[in-house]
């Protein structure tokens, strides 16, 4: 067990070894034990290198554990101080070594600390986590159907002004399901009904695993009184819950981006649609965000709608050889107004990192998921959206944290993979991904985000190592999962390209063939099916086949060039160049990709491609590798 040495100070922070807490002026900073002794560690010898592996011997010792779990202590400590990996004032990454704590640090005596009288005070309590359930609409009142989530949303932003509590986001579960899906302390639930033109709105908090109640609420008004419904139940349910409001969190407790009632319930009518991931309803969702900014030009959330509108536009020909540029152009630009109305508005700023990593604006993108999660350190879709942004070890602790908070997100697990891909952790990723894999299964019917890519993810791992028969299974489940979601089509394309690889690797052409046909009925300009089918065709003699289904493959990588996706040009010919034995070619092609493509997670399924099998046994792929792997930390 790691021992404090001394108590220090650093900045406006106080390390206090006799009460084993970081404090802030008079405020105590919630943070685990580990990020606790790491902090010791470092400002106990300031200036220091420590490697990972001292760290990890210090920390650990005599436990067996990945690097993932010091990076994710060290975005814990970094959160806590407000640090910047890209400017940092107190720790400092030296690249492929470890960590500098490079504040000037103080040496206290126990009698200087503050609050430091006699004997040692507690450690900071940790945080109650606590979820908000959709409201019920007990009368089933159409016109009041948007209040369920509205009623929800509100509350759960207010509480998250709160400092002593996290607060999950709005999840369609019983309370026992959230408890047990998240770790849960206090679930909010509540309903609603309207009768003689009066609105009643009722709120209960209880324990899950007890059912004790902890607070009620209850409050009443006509629906224009819906905002003053909803800051009466935050307001008796902080005072029952005996939460601690700091005057600056009181006044965001009941603070609201909008005085028009209409407007708020465009934008609440406006999510619901997005969040249903039927892209048949986007166009319709975009016109009730439209309605909310026409309602109040000055409402920066019906701007972020309207940005998350029009890239979900985009991702909808994100497979596509020349998807839609101009509805990701129009979802930045929304995205960028949303901030220049209100630059303290987390949300903007986390969709704007969302949209420029999907433009491959990796720096801008990074540098705005920071913002948001610098104003709302709490929030796991700021996480989620900062990790998509990010790549390696600041990729893998932010999702780290969203999986903590909301282990059903299952893109998070597929994205964390990804890292794990890229750095030639194999087995690491396919563990993973089995459990993500099979508790998004068990949970398919109720799962607010589905799980579309896992098992996708997961057959190109066991086809990479040798397991066509597991990759085989892997890829007819990604098939049967529900083909709901706007990536439904492209991972379903996906798993049939990936079996035709996995029958052409078991010597059966004629059922390569088929699947690979199959992929081309979902997207027919999909180029590496394009190669497959013509591989096929020619083991099975049918020569005419052949040439047509290369010519396509060469049109479609021609395609994908013309419509600005260079890193999927470079896979696709890469894997023309191998598949007709053009080895050198084709590592020449991955090596000018990793050369050319900004930072981020361009190529990182060169480990698992099926193309690269012929490859590993050329020395200088070897070198591909280990510079992907390096592009990953």
């Amino acid at each position: 067990m790691f021992t404090p040495a001394a108590s220090y100070r650093f900045g406006p922070f106080v390390l206090d070894a006799s009460a084993y807490r970081l404090v802030r002026g008079a405020e105590p900073l919630a943070l685990s034990p580990k990020a606790l002794d790491l902090l010791f560690l470092f400002a106990g010898r300031p200036g220091a290198l420590f490697t990972k592996d001292a760290i990890l011997a210090e920390l650990w010792p005599d436990v067996a554990v990945t690097d993932n779990a010091l990076t994710q202590v060290v975005s814990e400590v970094r959160q806590a101080l407000g640090d910047l990996p890209s400017a940092p004032r107190y720790v400092e990454t030296v690249p492929r070594r470890g960590y500098r704590f490079v504040a000037d640090v103080d040496r206290l005596e126990a009698s200087v600390v503050p609050g430091a009288e006699g004997a040692a005070e507690p450690a900071a309590a940790p945080r109650r986590v606590i979820v908000v359930l959709p409201f019920a609409n007990l009368t089933n009142d159409r016109e009041l159907a948007w209040l369920s989530a509205g009623l929800a949303e509100t509350i759960t932003n207010a509480l998250r002004a709160v400092r002593d509590v996290r607060v999950v986001d709005r999840q369609p579960a019983t309370a026992g399901g959230a408890a047990g899906a998240t770790g849960v302390d206090v679930a909010i639930s509540g309903g609603f009904q309207r009768a003689s033109g009066k609105l009643r709105v009722t709120a209960e908090a209880v324990n899950p695993a007890t059912r004790e109640a902890l607070a009620q609420a209850r409050a009443d008004g006509v629906v224009e009184d819906v905002f003053r419904i909803q800051d009466a139940i935050v307001t008796d349910l902080v005072r029952d819950l005996q939460l601690r409001v700091t005057p600056a969190a009181e006044a965001r407790l009941h603070a609201r981006e909008t005085a028009s009632l209409e407007a708020y319930r465009a934008l609440t009518e406006g999510r619901l649609k997005l969040e249903t991931l039927d892209p048949s309803l986007v166009a319709a969702a975009m016109a009730d965000f439209e309605r909310a900014r026409a309602l109040d030009p000055s409402y920066a959330l019906a701007f972020v709608g309207l940005a998350h509108a029009r890239f979900w536009q985009f991702q909808a020909t994100r497979a596509a050889n020349r998807p839609d540029r101009n509805a990701l152009a129009e979802a930045i630009a929304h995205a960028r107004q949303a901030v220049d109305l209100d630059p303290e508005l987390a949300e903007g700023h986390a969709a704007l990192a969302f949209f420029l990593a999907s433009a491959e604006r990796p720096r801008e993108a990074v540098a705005a998921g920071r913002v948001a999660t610098a104003l709302e350190p709490a929030n796991w879709r700021h996480q989620f959206r900062l990790g998509i942004a990010a790549w390696g070890d600041e990729r893998l602790a932010c999702l780290e944290a969203v999986i903590r908070v909301y282990p059903q997100m299952a893109h998070a697990h597929f994205a964390r993979a990804m890292v794990d891909v890229a750095r030639g952790h194999l087995a690491d990723a396919r563990v993973k991904l089995e459990r993500a894999s099979a508790e998004t299964t068990a949970r398919a019917a109720e799962d607010r985000f589905p799980a579309a890519g896992l098992d996708w993810l997961l057959g190109l791992i066991h086809l990479a190592g040798g397991d066509g028969s597991s990759a085989e299974a892997a890829f007819e489940r990604e098939l049967a999962r529900p083909g709901r979601g706007l990536f439904a089509a492209e991972f379903a394309m996906d798993a049939w390209s990936g079996w035709g690889y996995a029958r052409l690797a078991a010597g059966d052409a004629a059922s390569a063939a088929e699947k690979f046909t199959r992929a081309l009925e979902r997207f027919p300009g999909h180029a590496k099916s394009l190669v497959g089918l013509a591989e096929a065709r020619r083991r099975q003699g049918r020569s005419s086949e052949a040439r047509d289904a290369d010519a396509r493959a060469t049109t479609a990588i021609a395609e994908l060039r013309e419509g600005d996706r260079p890193a999927e040009a470079a896979m696709a010919t890469a894997c023309h160049h191998a598949i007709a034995g053009r080895v050198a070619d084709a590592i020449e092609t991955l090596d000018d990709l990793l050369t050319a493509a900004p930072p981020g997670p361009a190529g990182w399924t060169i480990p698992i491609e099926p193309f690269a099998a012929p490859l590993k046994a050329h020395r200088g792929f070897a070198r591909t590798l280990s510079r992907l792997g390096e592009r990953a930390r």
